[in-house]
């Protein structure tokens, strides 16, 4: 089946903007650790179905070490870290903040994969986390702010974003998306299912938060998943990361509407800045002449 990025990058995105809200429903009252394996668990049932529907479970098995890996990467940590930073942080900020994946992944591939930075890369790296700062100014200033640690999470959950996508385009760009997708939700199940027991609510959830998880785990990583590992098969890590430049605004959307949260010119700003360092870093806006910084 063909990708169509114009229609499934918007998609994507749209659906990734959704979980911040869903999160925000659902997290509280279970927790971040059991709500994400209870996501997971959820995603891993679907596409396991799918898996042996379309008899590619060999292939699973065949890479089992190294979407093992990717589980840990790209799921697992930094869905723990996502569930835990949004009992604090707004769904709008936490999309925003998601945003800087590509710049994450484009420092990754420069380090790891000798990739090149141009001297637009390098600004907008600097713009990017510039508008970070400016997304957060008013809460960190505020006299009882709680936001520092919860966007050092949602930085660091990026950071193994940006490292995930580079490890699959190194070891696991030849294997089929649906395997990826699987696989990486399996992971994520075994390690954190267990580590969840020892977090149980006091309390049963609600059918709002119960629903909420479900909802997460089927469209908003389920689906969603496959078609992110799509995305990078068809267009490479850097290109299809770019969802992130669409994110923020479904997030925003979503927050603004079920969850009444205030958009600021100050969020706004921010957010304005950090996609810009977004386009500039994965190559959307460049200078006509560049200089090219790379290892020697």
């Amino acid at each position: 089946m063909t990708t169509r990025p114009f229609i499934e990058l918007p998609l994507l995105a749209s659906m990734w903007g959704g979980s911040f809200l869903f999160m925000k429903i659902g997290g509280p009252e279970f927790g971040p650790i059991l709500f994400m394996a209870i996501r997971t668990l959820v995603a891993c049932l679907l596409l396991i179905s799918l898996l042996i529907l379309k008899k590619q479970l060999p292939l699973l098995l065949e890479h089992k070490k190294k979407i093992f890996a990717v589980g840990m990467m790209n799921t697992a940590i930094p869905f723990v870290l996502f569930g835990w930073a949004t009992l604090t942080l707004s769904a709008g900020s936490t999309s925003v903040l998601n945003a800087t994946v590509p710049m994450f992944g484009a420092i990754v591939a420069f380090i790891w994969l000798k990739d090149k930075l141009t001297t637009s890369a390098i600004l907008g790296l600097i713009v990017g986390f510039i508008g970070v700062y400016v997304l957060m100014l008013e809460k960190i200033n505020a006299p009882d702010s709680k936001v520092i640690m919860p966007m050092f999470a949602v930085m660091l959950a990026s950071l193994f974003y940006g490292i995930s996508a580079n490890f699959t385009k190194r070891y696991l760009s030849n294997v089929k998306p649906l395997v990826l997708a699987a696989g990486s939700q399996v992971s994520a199940t075994i390690i954190l299912l267990p580590l969840s027991l020892a977090f149980l609510p006091e309390k049963m959830p609600s059918n709002e938060a119960i629903y909420s998880v479900i909802f997460l785990g089927i469209v908003c990583t389920g689906i969603a998943y496959i078609l992110f590992f799509r995305l990078i098969a068809a267009l490479g890590p850097t290109k299809a990361i770019s969802v992130t430049y669409l994110i923020p605004a479904f997030g925003l959307f979503w927050g603004a509407i079920f969850l009444g949260e205030v958009i600021t010119s100050t969020m706004m700003f921010g957010c304005g800045l950090i996609l810009t360092g977004v386009a500039l870093t994965t190559g959307v806006l460049s200078f006509k002449k560049e200089l090219v910084s790379s290892h020697e």
